[in-house]
């Protein structure tokens, strides 16, 4: 790659980058590390890490949606190590003295329904049917050889998921999950969103790494073929400890984080962005002069923010419109599960070895459980005498679930809890609750007109979208990161073409598979 001509090296240069979640920092790293330019970093929040951050409450630390560190992207796993070095084993030793270290965890989610567990994604095996029952499973497997047979247009999500596991098992295990998520029925979503967070996971590739195990086969050219991850890396004290790290990095580097300052106005003068207007929590705003502009901010507040440039009225009404799902969890010390370990995975008095477990109860609108014991036992105070667990639900800011005041909310968590036997009640210690804004980018409405906003963002050159609500797509935490990198690339190469940042996380393979 051919450096920028127009790069000086003595840092006079500036980017504004608008959020320090996971896509600013990476980019805010990439730029002190790779160009010459200074980044200016202008985060609304009082702390770093976007969703990826994590919560402390009370020494009980809160992973925000989970988060586990796994990319197929080599140059996103050494950044990784560079920023915090994996310990070599699955072991804790190493861990007790040094904070600034990765932990190796086994990758263990199950789906609880019928008041039993099913495996993660869902596997074909003895304890599936077992739990399924024989009319339920030979209600699946005629559904699955029917959608084998005739094949649907894919319009929406609920076709999706019909044509790779059939009617019943998308009844059984997609269909009100998917509706909890994200307040609309499948059958009203984009089938795009299928595409990139299951991608090319179905019953036929399950049987294909089933069959793999099984037999130790390999591919073509002595290659393993495609399986399941059984293993992931998760810093010791949470996702947000790495994105601390990383904002220490950026200063250190010559980088500056201003927290609590929003960008409320990008400015541009003769098609390119000239400067920001910052606000900072006591409601002071200046104008800072870039160079380039790096935007994590949701589009639909980046396109609102934009001054200085013609917007055609349809990409101003579509980005206004893009729709979001937004996130509550709550925080809960309790005693003890009622639920038990029954897997041949040792664990520590029998607990359940789960990081999440989705919940597929119709019943209650609890829509997963996290055990932050088993993503690091440093993120609990006491975790030899406690457990500690997330329950998340999803909503849309304004609606009854976000309005509840906290008490009610955590009452109805732990009745909930309680109503599916995981917990008794009178095990609760403490519980605190944690709301989360347009923390999913969602795919509908206007949604699919979001191609003509992208075409309008990529005429201003020096403009570039970044992360999971910079670029409205359900990216993982290295897609983020890779969006970054790519934008970072881009400036340094000199070219106006920001396909490679757009491209990110296109590819057709499930997100949780590996060669």
């Amino acid at each position: 790659m051919q450096d920028n001509p127009r790069l000086p090296k003595d840092r006079s240069m500036k980017a504004v980058i608008a959020g320090a979640g996971p896509a600013g920092l990476t980019a805010a790293v990439e730029l002190l590390r790779n160009t010459g330019i200074t980044p200016e970093v202008f985060e609304a929040d009082s702390v770093v890490g976007g969703i990826s951050r994590t919560v402390n409450y009370k020494g009980n630390r809160i992973d925000i949606g989970g988060h586990r560190f796994f990319s197929k992207s080599e140059e996103v796993t050494r950044w990784w190590d560079a920023m915090m070095p994996a310990l070599p084993t699955q072991s804790l030793e190493g861990s007790e003295d040094n904070d600034c270290v990765m932990l190796r965890r086994n990758r263990v989610s199950r789906i609880y329904y019928l008041r039993k567990f099913f495996d993660y994604p869902i596997t074909l095996s003895r304890q599936t049917f077992a739990n399924m029952g024989l009319a339920r499973t030979f209600k699946a497997g005629m559904g699955y050889l029917a959608s084998t047979l005739h094949k649907r247009k894919e319009d929406s999500l609920e076709d999706f998921y019909i044509n790779r596991f059939g009617r019943p098992l998308y009844s059984m295990f997609f269909e009100d999950y998917t509706e909890k998520v994200w307040g609309v029925h499948p059958s009203k979503l984009g089938a795009d969103w299928g595409s990139q967070r299951v991608k090319g996971l179905s019953i036929f590739t399950i049987l294909k790494d089933m069959l793999a195990k099984s037999l130790g086969t390999k591919g073509k050219g002595g290659k393993v073929e495609t399986s399941l991850i059984e293993e992931f890396i998760y810093p010791k004290y949470g996702p947000g400890h790495l994105w601390e790290t990383a904002a220490k990095a950026v200063e250190d580097e010559g980088g500056h984080i201003h927290m609590q300052t929003a960008v409320e106005r990008i400015n541009v003068s003769n098609g390119r962005v000239v400067s920001a207007t910052v606000k900072d929590s006591s409601g002071n705003s200046r104008t800072v002069s870039c160079d380039y502009f790096l935007s994590s901010m949701p589009i639909k507040d980046l396109i609102a923010s934009l001054d200085g440039i013609d917007i055609p009225g349809g990409v101003r009404k579509t980005a206004s419109d893009l729709p979001y799902r937004d996130f509550i969890t709550v925080g809960l010390l309790v005693k003890d599960l009622s639920i038990k370990n029954t897997t041949a995975i040792k664990t520590y008095n029998d607990r359940v070895p789960d990081t999440w477990i989705y919940v597929q109860e119709r019943d209650v609108k609890l829509g997963r459980i996290q055990v932050f014991n088993n993503w690091s036992p440093y993120m609990v105070a006491d975790d030899a005498n406690t457990m500690w667990i997330g329950l998340e639900y999803f909503c849309n800011e304004g609606d009854s679930l976000w309005e509840m005041p906290d008490g009610d909310f955590i009452k109805m968590a732990i009745g909930e809890l309680e109503k599916i036997g995981i917990i008794n009640s009178s095990d609760v210690i403490d519980a605190v609750r944690i709301r989360m804004k347009k923390a999913y980018p969602a795919y509908y409405g206007s949604y699919y007109s979001l191609d003509k906003v992208k075409a309008f963002l990529d005429t201003i050159p020096n403009l570039y979208c970044i992360g999971r609500n910079g670029q409205h797509r359900y990216n993982n935490m290295d897609h983020s990161m890779l969006t970054a990198m790519e934008a970072v690339r881009a400036i340094k190469s000199g070219t106006d073409d920001k396909a490679a940042i757009w491209a990110v996380n296109t590819e057709e393979e499930y997100h949780e598979t590996k060669k």
